[in-house]
């Protein structure tokens, strides 16, 4: 299954704009700021129900437009699928599938898996915890229904135990009783949450190291450490302990929502000690192996999508190169890419004999641009 055809109004700077694509490797080209990272998003959009960069859905509207509008058709396997996204200001988002209208957004996730690799994914490694929890759900969910779905209760329970404590707070009385509730709760859902994601780890890090290890030719050595409350003790155990930290801060300072993952090299913290380069190549390499665990754990007519931004950011030429020539491997379907110099990539691709499909993007307008236009790169 791969997007045949995109189709915008009002969404962030396109007023309106129509795109046909091949199903292996689309290039968008143009200067910063032209919209080129706006298409890849609207694409995000088609597949998480979500932007990739703003969560405000009002804020991807188009200057004073009153709504935005997202459509795609999807081609394989003999059949279409069409996708609509459309929001208006103050009003709820409205996503369907053939026309039907989903009731609730996450029966949508996973239907058509996809994979975003970001200059913004540099915040995995400088940002806090929320941002790599964010990184496992979003792995886990695209293929786990149950998953989702048990993340969501147990966020739920956690914002209702959270607004206890500051009711105890507020009226001087603690009732333990009352508590317990939300704590049995969080532990029926997390514990499964907590389950899962030791499973996913335990089949993604190999995959991963393997991807570090192509891309960089070196020998450096990568680790990717699960950090949970619940490593060294049960979930009741461990909210129990807590309870008298959590009375006095007000909120809950134990459970899966606290879970972190620790990227090292060679023994050390990435963050501290890795180069641009590294962290870059890093990061490259989580996104591939998360491409490869999706493909893996989806019916082979449902590969994911592969979105790459800004691919020379803080990459030299030769692991640019040793990146295009994976994702031209037969595994991959469809690719999108965004590059600042229209000949880079189809030249390079060229070079790989490898097809691919050109848009020139220029402050809101496309252009596909012929092969025969093309021309060396001085």
């Amino acid at each position: 299954m791969f997007l045949k055809e995109l189709s915008l109004i009002h969404f962030k700077n396109y007023e309106e704009a129509r795109l046909e694509f091949g199903p292996a490797i689309n290039c968008f080209a143009g200067d910063n700021g032209s919209g080129k990272t706006n298409l890849l998003d609207a694409i995000h959009y088609l597949s998480l129900c979500k932007s990739y960069f703003n969560p405000i859905d009002s804020q991807n509207i188009r200057h004073t437009a009153p709504f935005f509008v997202i459509q795609g058709i999807y081609s394989g396997n003999e059949k279409e699928e069409n996708l609509y996204c459309g929001v208006k200001r103050g009003q709820k988002k409205v996503f369907k599938r053939n026309q039907k209208e989903y009731e609730r957004l996450a029966e949508h996730i996973g239907a058509f898996p996809l994979v975003m690799i970001s200059p913004a994914d540099s915040e995995l490694i400088e940002g806090g915890s929320e941002s790599r929890r964010r990184f496992l759900d979003s792995v886990i969910s695209q293929y786990d229904r149950r998953y989702l779905d048990q993340l969501i209760q147990y966020n739920r329970a956690l914002s209702q135990r959270n607004a206890l404590l500051r009711q105890f707070a507020d009226s001087g009385q603690f009732d333990k009783q009352s508590l317990e509730v939300w704590d049995m709760k969080l532990i029926d859902h997390g514990a499964p949450l907590y389950e899962e994601r030791k499973r996913f780890l335990a089949e993604f890090i190999p995959i991963f190291q393997q991807h570090y290890k192509q891309l960089s030719g070196s020998g450096e050595t990568v680790e990717l450490r699960y950090d949970s409350n619940l490593n060294d003790s049960a979930f009741a155990e461990a909210l129990e302990q807590a309870l008298p930290r959590d009375r006095s801060i007000l909120h809950s300072t134990c459970g899966i929502h606290r879970d972190d993952l620790d990227f090292r090299m060679d023994g050390h913290s990435l963050r501290k000690t890795g180069s641009q380069g590294q962290q870059k190549t890093y990061l490259l390499a989580l996104k591939l192996a998360q491409f490869d665990f999706l493909r893996l754990h989806h019916d082979a007519d449902a590969a994911p999508i592969l979105l790459l931004d800004d691919i020379h950011d803080k990459l030299d030429e030769s692991r640019v190169k040793k990146l295009m020539q994976i994702i031209a491997e037969p595994r991959f379907g469809q690719v999108f890419i965004t590059d600042t110099h229209a000949n880079r990539l189809p030249l390079l691709f060229g070079e790989l004999r490898i097809n691919c499909r050109v848009f020139c993007v220029q402050k809101g307008a496309i252009i596909p641009v012929e092969s025969d236009d093309l021309q060396p790169l001085s």
